[in-house]
Formats: C-alpha cells, sequence, structure tokens
C-alpha cells in the first residue's frame, strides 16, 4: 500500500461497514482500521471476512468486529449496528456499501426481483441510517457515507433497477442531510468509476472492455478498491467537517 493521509479524528472513531468482507467494502475496513478506528462490519460471506480480520489482526491492528448479516433483512441489520455500538460505543461513521450489481433486463423482471435488488441497493440505507441517528446526535456529530454509481448517469445497459436505485441514493442522500445537519450530522454520496475488484475483472473485464474504459477516462490507470476508500476516509474525517449534502465521483474523469 503506497503511504496515505493519516487522519488523526480517525482514531478511535467507531466505523461501521455494511458489505465488508470483500471488494470496496475490503478495503474501507482496512483503510479505517489503519487509521485506528474501531470497526465494525456485515457481510454475508462468513470466509472472506474472518480472512480478512484475521489479516488484519497479523498486521497488527485492532480486530474488526464482524457480524453475519444480510442486508436485506431490517431487522438483522439493525441488530447487528447495535452489537458494534455495544462493542465499541454509539456509532460515529457510516458507510452504508452493500449491494449487488448482477445484470438483468427488463424483460426478464419480475415484482419480486426487483424487491430483492432494491432491498440489497437501496433500502438498508435508510434504515442503516435511522439505526445510528440517536448515538451520533448523542455525540452532536456523525458522517454518513452512501455508496452509489456512476453508472445512472450514464444509463449503463443491463442493470435497470439497480440503477434506479443507485440514483435513489444520491436523493436519499440529500434529504437525509437536511433531515439530521442540525445535530451536526453530515451526509454525502460516494459514485465510484469501474472499480477493479476481484469480481469486476473475473466476470467483465476483456481487453475490449479495458480499452473502452481507457479511452473514456481522462486519466488513463484502472480504479482500484483504495481509491474509494481513501475519498471515503476524507469524508468521514473532521477535515471535510461542512461538506454535506454531496455527491463525489471517483472514475478517472470517465463521467
Amino acid at each position: 500500500m503506497n503511504p496515505i493521509a493519516i487522519y488523526p479524528s480517525l482514531r478511535e472513531r467507531v466505523v461501521f461497514v455494511s458489505g465488508g468482507a470483500s471488494g470496496i467494502g475490503a478495503s474501507l475496513v482496512e483503510h479505517f482500521a489503519r487509521q485506528g478506528a474501531r470497526v465494525g462490519f456485515v457481510d454475508i460471506s462468513d470466509e472472506a471476512a474472518h480472512a480478512l480480520c484475521d489479516t488484519l489482526q497479523r498486521q497488527g491492528l485492532a480486530r474488526p468486529h464482524f457480524e453475519h448479516c444480510d442486508v436485506s433483512d431490517i431487522a438483522a441489520l439493525q441488530a447487528s449496528i447495535g452489537r458494534v455500538a455495544a462493542a465499541f460505543g454509539d456509532i460515529d461513521v457510516l458507510v452504508n456499501n452493500a449491494a449487488n450489481d448482477e445484470r438483468h433486463t427488463l424483460d426478464t423482471l419480475t415484482p419480486e426481483r426487483w424487491q430483492q435488488l432494491m432491498d440489497v441497493n437501496l433500502r438498508h440505507h435508510a434504515f442503516a441510517a435511522q439505526a445510528v441517528a440517536e448515538g451520533m446526535r448523542r455525540k452532536r456529530r456523525g458522517a454518513i457515507i452512501n455508496l452509489s454509481s456512476v453508472t445512472w448517469l450514464k444509463g449503463t445497459p443491463g442493470l435497470p433497477v439497480y440503477i434506479a436505485a443507485k440514483a435513489a441514493i444520491v436523493g436519499l442522500t440529500k434529504a437525509l442531510a437536511r433531515e439530521f445537519g442540525a445535530d451536526g450530522i453530515r451526509v454525502n454520496a460516494l459514485l465510484p468509476g469501474w472499480i477493479m475488484t476481484e469480481r469486476q475483472v473475473s466476470r467483465w473485464l476483456t481487453p475490449e472492455a479495458e480499452a473502452r474504459l481507457m479511452q473514456n477516462q481522462c486519466l488513463k490507470e484502472k480504479l482500484y478498491p483504495e481509491d474509494i476508500a481513501r475519498m471515503a476516509l476524507f469524508l468521514a474525517a473532521d477535515d471535510s467537517r461542512l461538506i454535506s449534502a454531496q455527491s463525489f465521483i471517483v472514475d478517472g474523469g470517465a463521467t
């Protein structure tokens, strides 16, 4: 890992990340842990989550608190947030990261599949924010970071429900920023471009797709999970204390 900025305000802060076992989520967990934060996260992949916790602990970092949880189960999600808060203290930083970008078409879409995709891509953002709000109000501070995507700006084909959810996240971010602002709670959205996670590389990165990506981006380098995590660190730290209701695109200048 290349040297990165250290944010003193993040030391000992309590951070909760959804979907933290792999990809962008795992990088978020690692980066906050390296800042000295107390990190809790949820995921449905126990093996990957435990491996991440073991790796960070071997590296001398505080072991994150992992909870198995499907974020579409709101009661389970809010209970997991409560247990992290019981272990570490009220949540200071919430990163709503969990998502599912499985390809789908309108022709084959059913009402049940629509609801499943909305539950995993949108609904949990609101109810995770609901769960952390009381603790943040007690502290008179907090940072909520919602992961959206540039796909809704581009209208990327083959993902209509995912794109609808990611667009709605930006609207939800604006609404929550207004709802929570008087209590010192900031809410912002992060819109990643095409991030080279293991899943993306194994499923969809072909030489032709990479060539198109490099043609579209101003900066001719592939983006990786750490590029998103480092922006999240800034938005969580006191360095961004008066930034709220904003959307930040990290896509190499492709949009």
